[in-house]
């Protein structure tokens, strides 16, 4: 497991989409009906679900990678090259200090506080999905929150290596995520591989889906679909490697695909399993 509102204008629709369970229709409609008839809906979100937040991604033009080479973020750099390592986690840990939660990571927690979203399971280490008041966050790389040091363990908040990335006990602090060439935490990873397993419906936010392990969970969820119905939902700006094997693909901006699915579910809809659509607070 190698890895590392006010109310916005309606969405226009001019993302794919695709559906198993029969014809194209529009794509927000058709993501309210698996959401209402999901029993146990999961969100894998990566780094175009902060975006909105002024965070950078990854991958595409604008995104980090692009300004910084991969191999920063590695355990090898950081044993080689520990003073650049250092100035690298503190650029990433100062771009927090202004970012807040956006429509994303609001909309999703309102859906685990309605009851409809049982686990978000990121690969955001920014920490914005717990501010936004989701409780069941399964941060499969970690977080930017906290630092540990990498001889003897203790943990501080991530401010103290900011100002001396240095423990108590001599050792080097460094950031609590996984770096490229670490394992990912077992019991986090295993938290995730068993909601991935029992999910009847898991919506990847903002991820491409490139980076594995964390890239074989939605792959489980859409393999599976043949054998128990379970369906993969994609929300992304780009295609992805996993769009042949989803139930639906949309590929548009993030929070305002939420937010528009979040005011449908809103409304009266006459294939609600058991009973009226639960009345969502505002995204």
């Amino acid at each position: 497991m190698n890895g590392p509102a006010g109310e916005p204008p309606p969405v226009p629709h001019r993302g794919a989409a695709r559906d198993s369970g029969g014809p194209v229709d529009d794509p927000i409609r058709r993501l309210a009906r698996l959401i209402r008839r999901s029993r146990h809906m999961v969100a894998f979100t990566g780094a175009g679900a902060s975006t909105e937040s002024g965070l950078p991604d990854f991958r595409s033009s604008q995104g980090l990678w692009n300004r910084w080479p991969q191999r920063m973020a590695s355990l090898e750099f950081m044993e080689q090259h520990f003073d650049e390592f250092t100035e690298f986690y503190r650029a990433r840990i100062a771009a927090l200090a202004d970012v807040e939660p956006n429509r994303v990571h609001r909309v999703l927690a309102a859906w685990e506080a309605a009851g409809l979203l049982k686990a978000v399971i990121t690969q955001n280490v920014d920490g914005l999905h717990q501010r936004a008041g989701s409780r069941r966050v399964l941060a499969l790389h970690g977080d930017l929150q906290t630092c540990r040091c990498h001889r003897c363990g203790r943990v501080y908040p991530s401010e103290t290596f900011v100002v001396d990335p240095h423990c108590l006990c001599g050792g080097r602090l460094r950031p609590n995520v996984v770096l490229f060439g670490e394992f990912l935490p077992a019991g986090t990873w295993a938290e995730a591989e068993a909601e991935a397993a029992r999910c009847d419906l898991m919506l990847v936010v903002g991820s491409s889906l490139e980076v594995y392990p964390a890239a074989a969970l939605p792959e489980m969820v859409a393999r599976r679909s043949a054998l128990d119905g379970a369906a993969l939902v994609i929300i992304n700006r780009d295609p992805t490697p996993l769009d042949h094997l989803a139930a639906l693909v949309i590929r548009e901006t993030a929070g305002e695909v939420l937010v528009a699915v979040d005011r449908e579910l809103a409304r009266p809809a006459a294939d609600s399993p058991g009973g009226p659509p639960q009345s969502l607070p505002e995204g």
